[in-house]
C-alpha cells in the first residue's frame, strides 16, 4: 500500500463551465467523500490519473497528496466517462480512516483451465464479487479464484476462497463462484 499516488487541487468552483475549463486544462473534476458523507472538491491531473486507473481495481487503495500537504488515502469509488472523446470526465474517491474496519466488495477473477472444461463442460461464473470487511491495510486488490482442479459438476463456492487473516467475508458462503 502506498505506491498508488495522485496530486491533487482544492477547488471551490462548481458548475458545467468549470468543469469544462478544467478538462481542457487536462484536469479531471472530482469529489472525495468521507465515511460521514462530508465531501470535499478536488480535481486531478488527467494523464496521471489515467495511467493510474488502469492498473487499480475498486478496492485498490491510493494516496491523494491533497495541496496544502494533506494525504489522504481513498479509493476510487466510481468514475464517469465520456465514450466520444474516450476520457475520464469525472472521479468520486472515497476516504478511509485507516485504523477503521471498512466494508467493501473485491471482484473475483477466475484463472486456469479447468478439467472439467478439457471432458467436454463448460466453465459457469457465479458471482462477480465478495463482500468483505477489513482494516484498509489487509484490504486485497484482487482475488483470483484457481480453478484448474474444478472436476465435471463440480463448484468452487465463496467458503472455498482462501482470504489474508484479519480479512472477513461477508458474502454467503454457499454462493457460487464458478460450476
Amino acid at each position: 500500500m502506498g505506491q498508488k499516488i495522485i496530486n491533487a487541487h482544492l477547488r471551490t468552483e462548481t458548475g458545467k463551465s468549470v468543469a469544462k475549463r478544467l478538462r481542457s486544462e487536462g484536469r479531471i473534476p472530482a469529489v472525495m467523500y468521507d465515511n460521514t458523507g462530508k465531501t470535499t472538491l478536488i480535481d486531478i491531473d488527467e494523464a496521471d490519473f489515467t495511467k493510474l486507473f488502469h492498473t487499480i481495481t475498486e478496492s485498490t487503495l491510493i494516496d491523494v497528496n491533497v495541496e496544502g500537504g494533506k494525504k489522504i488515502v481513498a479509493f476510487v469509488k466510481d468514475v464517469q466517462y465520456n465514450i466520444i472523446s474516450n476520457k475520464l470526465t469525472h472521479v468520486d474517491l472515497y476516504e478511509v480512516e485507516t485504523g477503521k474496519i471498512i466494508r467493501t466488495k473485491i471482484r473475483v477473477r477466475l484463472s486456469g483451465s479447468p478439467e472439467g472444461v478439457r471432458s467436454g463442460g463448460v466453465l459457469e461464473a457465479g458471482i462477480p464479487e465478495i463482500e468483505v470487511e477489513c482494516l484498509p491495510k489487509d484490504l486485497p486488490e484482487r482475488i483470483v479464484v484457481d480453478v484448474s482442479g474444478l472436476q465435471l459438476n463440480h463448484s468452487i463456492h465463496v467458503k472455498d476462497i482462501k482470504v489474508a487473516d484479519g480479512v472477513k467475508v461477508l458474502t454467503d458462503p454457499h454462493q457460487t463462484l464458478a460450476t
